[in-house]
């Protein structure tokens, strides 16, 4: 499933290799009324410069191992379309299992992230484009703010562990010194 809009900058595209259930899941999350692409779909290229046309998220739904492998991080600048492709993968460990708010917020961060290494592209191409700007229309229209991950509860097993460690290592350095101090 592929659309393009003439003037917006960010277009989405998906490949399915899930069940019916997923593939409507993953529908509703790029092209419903409340999805992504309504989401962002005021941000025109023409705002941002003459460099870069289309960002092409392609969603990969539950792909096969060697798809898996053999997708890039970031697609190369084509300066005949002047547009980018970024896959993005969707399984059920980054995905189907988590809750409406995460798969929200793994959406939003996906998107931002990825947006960080079109700016290396951008910059590295020398394109007329003010990427920076474009990531901050984004983040305003997703709601993003980034989540601290936060600490887990020392538990003692840490604290074991850094002890046991800590002992081999100061053992270890006596070791060496001691035999250091028999050579000298």
């Amino acid at each position: 499933m592929t659309e393009k809009i003439d003037e917006n900058i960010i277009g989405f595209y998906a490949s399915f290799n899930a069940g019916e259930t997923d593939q409507e899941l993953v529908k509703d999350y790029l092209w419903s009324d409340s999805g992504l692409k309504n989401k962002l779909v005021h941000l025109k290229w023409k705002n941002y410069g003459q460099g870069l046309q289309i960002i092409l998220f392609q969603v990969y739904v539950k792909p096969i191992p060697y798809l898996r492998r053999n997708l890039r991080e970031i697609e190369n600048y084509r300066p005949k379309e002047k547009s980018i492709g970024i896959p993005i993968i969707l399984d059920n460990e980054n995905f189907f299992k988590l809750s409406e708010t995460d798969r929200q917020q793994f959406f939003a961060e996906s998107i931002i992230e990825k947006l960080a290494l079109v700016e290396l592209k951008v910059k590295r191409n020398k394109l007329e484009f003010d990427i920076s700007q474009l990531i901050a229309d984004v983040k305003k229209a997703l709601n993003y703010k980034k989540l601290e991950k936060k600490p887990v509860a020392n538990n003692g097993y840490t604290t074991m562990a850094a002890d046991l460690l800590n002992n081999k290592t100061e053992h270890k350095s006596n070791f060496w010194s001691k035999l250091k101090n028999l050579w000298l």
